[in-house]
């Protein structure tokens, strides 16, 4: 099994990708040969967009000791 990135295409109605010749020789793919794809997009921009950022004034690491502060006392 193989993985490799590819930019999808527009074909007539519908989109292709092209497979990298290495991926064929090392997987013995031939012409009309069925295949199964999986499809990963990267959503890290949507998620990115869907909880924002967090931009703290105090560096992380001083703010989980405040955090922490008060809990070592009981």
């Amino acid at each position: 099994m193989e993985q490799f990135e590819a930019i999808t295409k527009k074909w007539g109605n519908s989109l292709g990708i092209t497979i990298p010749s290495e991926i064929i020789k090392e997987e013995n793919i031939k012409p009309r040969e069925k295949i199964t794809v999986l499809v990963l997009k990267d959503y890290s921009k949507k998620l990115k967009k869907m909880f924002g950022t967090l931009k703290l004034k105090k560096p992380t690491q001083k703010v989980m000791e405040e955090i922490d502060e008060g809990y070592d006392e009981h």
